[in-house]
C-alpha cells in the first residue's frame, strides 16, 4: 500500500502550523468540492484534501502519522499493521487502539482511503472537529451594485445573498440570507463594507466569520467615475466654441453654469469643483469634468449653409496647416 503524504496533498510544510494547515485546507475544500468544480478529478482532489485534514487538524492523529518517520518519501510501500494487532505499527514504534476504542467505523470518514483505514483502523475512536480547537468561521464575500446616485448620497438597501458553506465534514450547505445594508454617502467603485459576525458558522464553538460587500457602480448614461471624480460629456455648437458662451452642465443635483472661453477647442475639460462624488467621513468631495464635444447641425437650412459657404471663404483658419487653395 503506497504511504500518502497529507502534507504535500494540502501543500504545506511539515512545521505547518494548525492555522496553516486549516487555512490549506478550507482553500482547497472551496476550490475542489463537487458540487463547485464540475471539472473532472475535483471530487478526487476534494477527498484526498478532506482525508489530510483530518488527520493533521487533529494533534494526535498528526503525531501518530508523523510517527511513520523518515521514510516517507512518496510512493514507498507501507504495510498496514496484520490483523489482530491491535493497530500497532510494524517494528514496535506505538500502539493505539485496543480496549474501550470507541468503535471507530470507516464508513464516516466519508470514503477516506485504504492507507488510512489502515493507520487508524483497529478500534481507533473518532473524534470531531480539529481536536476540538475553536475555529472562526469563514469570512464571505459578495458584490453590491449601487447607482452614482446612491453612492452621492448615500442608500439603504435590502439584500438578498446564497451561500454555499463548507462544514467541519466537508460538505457544502446551502443558505440564502436577507440584509438590510446602508450604503454611506461617498461609497465609491471597490469599497467594501463590513458585516461583523454574518459570514460562515464557527466550529467548535468559535467565532462567526464577517461578511464583506464590495461596492460597484452601475454604469451611468451621463457620468462616467474615476475614483471620486466624475466626467460628462458637454456638446457644444461651433459659434459657441468660436465665439465663447456660458452653458449649463447637468451634476446630477441639477444645473451648474459655466463659462466657455471663445476658441475652445474639442475635448477641452472645464473643471467643476467640488462637484463629484463626496468622501466617506466628510473631506473635500472630487470634481466634475465636463469634456467639451463641438457638433455641427446635421441639417442645414438655405440661410444656413449660405452663411457657413460665406464664412469657409473668408476664414483664414486652418487646423490643419495646409495653405488656403
Amino acid at each position: 500500500m503506497d504511504y500518502k503524504d497529507y502534507y504535500a496533498t494540502l501543500g504545506v510544510a511539515r512545521g505547518a502550523s494548525a492555522d496553516e494547515i486549516r487555512k490549506a485546507y478550507r482553500k482547497q475544500a472551496r476550490r475542489y468540492h463537487p458540487d463547485v468544480n464540475k471539472e473532472s478529478g475535483a471530487e478526487a482532489k476534494f477527498k484526498a484534501a478532506a482525508e489530510a485534514y483530518e488527520v493533521l487538524s487533529d494533534p494526535e492523529k498528526r503525531s501518530r502519522y508523523d510517527a511513520l518517520g523518515a521514510g516517507w518519501k512518496a510512493g514507498q510501500d507501507f504495510r498496514p499493521p496484520p490483523p489482530g494487532a491491535g493497530g500497532g505499527f510494524e517494528g514496535g514504534a506505538f500502539h493505539f487502539g485496543g480496549a474501550g476504542g470507541g468503535g471507530f467505523r470507516p464508513e464516516d470518514m466519508g470514503g477516506f482511503s485504504d492507507f488510512f483505514s489502515s493507520l487508524f483502523g483497529g478500534g481507533f475512536a473518532q473524534e470531531g472537529g480539529a481536536g476540538g480547537a475553536a475555529m472562526r468561521g469563514q469570512d464571505h464575500e459578495a458584490e453590491l451594485e449601487i447607482t452614482i446616485e446612491e453612492a452621492r448620497h448615500g442608500v439603504r438597501k435590502s439584500v438578498a445573498l446564497q451561500s454555499a458553506e463548507v462544514d467541519a465534514h466537508g460538505r457544502v450547505q446551502r443558505r440564502t440570507r436577507n440584509y438590510e445594508v446602508h450604503v454611506p454617502a461617498g461609497t465609491t467603485e471597490g469599497a467594501r463594507i463590513r458585516m461583523a459576525g454574518q459570514g460562515g458558522a464557527g466550529e467548535e464553538g468559535g467565532a462567526l466569520g464577517d461578511l464583506y460587500l464590495r461596492i460597484r457602480l452601475a454604469p451611468h448614461p451621463r457620468f462616467r467615475v474615476q475614483g471620486h471624480d466624475l466626467e460628462t460629456d458637454l456638446p457644444v455648437t461651433p459659434w459657441e466654441a468660436a465665439l465663447g458662451a456660458k452653458v449649463a452642465v447637468g451634476t446630477g443635483d441639477g444645473d451648474a453654469l459655466v463659462t466657455l472661453p471663445a476658441g475652445t477647442s474639442s475635448g477641452q475639460r472645464i473643471r467643476l469643483r467640488g462637484q463629484g462624488l463626496p468622501r466617506r467621513g466628510g473631506g473635500v468631495a472630487g470634481d466634475l469634468y465636463a469634456v467639451v464635444r463641438i457638433e455641427a447641425p446635421r441639417t442645414l437650412s438655405g440661410r444656413e449653409r449660405e452663411l457657413f459657404e460665406e464664412l469657409a471663404r473668408i476664414s483664414a483658419f486652418r487646423p490643419r496647416g495646409e495653405a488656403r487653395r
